[in-house]
């Protein structure tokens, strides 16, 4: 017992557990990347582990029994090293876990954590319960040493260590519940600071909700009224509470005539949530399918999940043709987006006429596809409301720039790139492979097929496989949906030698930097969303 509490051995613990406990948070980093992409929800976090094909616990658990095995085969190898053998059967864990996070890099995600304050805040929570959650195993076995201990126990005791890797993503669980101790009260001050802001001027909103579209309206929007009045938006896809507040905090409204704000939704009362926060003078409604079923369960309410902006509109409501009906009970003024006729579509641009109080004007823009034309029509009947005369809107068309990453046309070294990474919805993918219908030379599609769809996420996928049919070549990325994709497409003709399976987005451009030549189109179709 004398030599269990010794100062020696209690440095030897303490050392030990900082070692093993930076291991595991090197380990547990692209899983503390899906818990952040999962807005820091353990529940989505899980449902995203629980992912058929997901195979993240099974490389723990492989993990676990390397370490476990490896360690004591060093260990009883250097057995005549006496208590020291246990130590040096660590170095079985360092390689292990270096192999490990070497590989896992290689697993397909499309973005990697983000390094916010609270990203760092969680990882040093972190840090912390792994390095308790180790010292106390550390200190376990080698008071297990001491008083029940042998020969053989002594130089295996550290073996037992190998079940730390099964217990990282409760750690890392525990650790994000520890760290909203904190997160909580201070998103909820800052949001209250966002909403106060907003109440005590005089800016006008124009909120943005809608199953897809809603980042391409946004930005069309933008690029219309900007040339009028001086305009605010929430960046990038940032469509949730924090979003909106970060957006208005970090502005002075007295310096913006319009405040266009986002609002994303996976559940029914998130929009209602994010209305209380900027309530709409004027709201936008782009469309409803079937995404985000996996959260919202029907769709039913993915319409009363939308339709809550609805409530919240103090002057007028712009709903997509062909959702309109689908918001006949509600009160407030609303009007059908029917603007738009006369669509000519190339792979030079889009062409159509466009109608806005009775008057008629031919408008042109470089953005590619049919559904353009209505995310415009939408943005113009939001732009013509906000105060914008129809000659206004017209011009403004001409001057729409590419939006970033999706259907985003890059022309490199003669190839053709239309990036269309952030579309992920059913619609979306049926118009960007329309879109590279267009094009001449070689059309090659690189995927991993479509996300969130719930129950409808094996159908769709199999249905995206047999429209690739017929493409000069396929690649498609990951380990999650590819399947039901892979299926649909031979079971509908599709040649062997024009897919191939990678498992992530780096392996497919060094595939396509060895295939592809001028001429060639490739469309990235949502290269990967946040958390697969």
């Amino acid at each position: 017992m004398g030599i269990f509490i010794s100062v020696p051995k209690t440095i030897e613990c303490v050392v030990t557990a900082v070692i093993l406990a930076a291991m595991l948070c090197l380990a547990a980093f692209r899983q503390a990347g899906v818990l952040q992409s999962s807005g820091y929800s353990n529940g989505k976090y899980f449902k995203w582990l629980k992912r058929k094909g997901n195979l993240a616990i099974g490389r723990f658990v492989l993990l676990a029994m390397m370490c476990a095995l490896g360690s004591a085969v060093i260990s009883l190898c250097f057995s005549f090293a006496g208590e020291w053998a246990a130590v040096i059967g660590l170095t079985a864990y360092v390689l292990f876990f270096a192999v490990y996070i070497w590989a896992d890099r290689k697993v397909a995600l499309r973005s990697e954590a983000a390094f916010t304050p609270r990203f760092y805040r969680l990882y040093a929570v972190l840090f912390f319960v792994c390095a308790v959650v180790s010292y106390i195993f550390v200190t376990l076995l080698n008071f297990a040493d001491s008083v029940w201990g042998n020969e053989i126990f002594s130089c295996v005791k550290y073996c037992a260590l190998a079940l730390l890797p099964l217990l990282l993503i409760p750690m890392l669980a525990l650790a994000n519940g520890i760290a909203k101790i904190y997160e909580l009260p201070h998103n909820n001050k800052f949001i209250k600071k966002a909403t106060a802001k907003l109440e005590a001027s005089k800016i006008k909103v124009i909120g943005i909700t809608g199953s897809y579209g809603k980042t391409s309206t946004k930005f069309i929007l933008n690029s219309l009224l900007s040339t009028k009045y001086r305009v605010l938006t929430t960046p990038r896809s940032h469509n949730t509470p924090i979003g909106i507040a970060l957006a208005v905090n970090s502005a002075d409204l007295a310096d913006y005539d319009i405040f266009i704000a986002e609002m994303g939704a996976r559940h029914v009362g998130d929009i209602a949530e994010l209305c209380q926060i900027c309530p709409p003078d004027i709201s936008l409604i782009t469309g409803i399918c079937g995404q985000h079923l996996e959260t919202f369960g029907t769709f039913q309410n993915v319409v009363k999940a939308k339709g809550e902006i609805l409530d919240y509109t103090a002057e007028r409501a712009v709903i997509a043709d062909d959702c309109f009906d689908l918001f006949a009970d509600y009160a407030c003024e609303k009007s059908r987006c029917d603007c738009v006729s006369d669509i000519e579509c190339s792979c030079k641009g889009t062409e159509f006429s466009l109608t806005l109080g009775g008057e008629s004007r031919r408008v042109k823009t470089k953005l590619l596809g049919r559904h353009s034309a209505y995310n415009i029509a939408l943005a113009a009947e939001g732009a013509f409301a906000a105060g914008m005369t129809v000659d206004e809107i017209a011009e403004g068309v001409a001057g729409i720039d590419f939006i970033e990453h999706r259907l985003q046309l890059i022309e490199a070294n003669g190839v053709n790139i239309l990036d269309d990474g952030y579309n992920s919805n059913v619609k979306g993918a049926r118009a960007a492979l329309e879109v590279l219908k267009s094009f001449g030379g070689r059309k090659i599609v690189v995927t991993p097929g479509l996300v969130e769809l719930g129950v409808l996420e094996e159908k769709e996928n199999y249905s995206l496989g047999k429209e690739l049919v017929g493409f000069d070549f396929v690649i498609l990325v990951g380990d999650t949906l590819i399947q039901p994709v892979r299926r649909g497409y031979f079971d509908n003709g599709g040649e062997e030698g024009k897919i191939r399976l990678l498992p992530n987005l780096p392996e497919a451009q060094e595939v396509l930097k060895g295939f592809i030549c001028q001429g060639d189109t490739v469309l990235f179709l949502n290269d990967l969303p946040d958390i697969y």
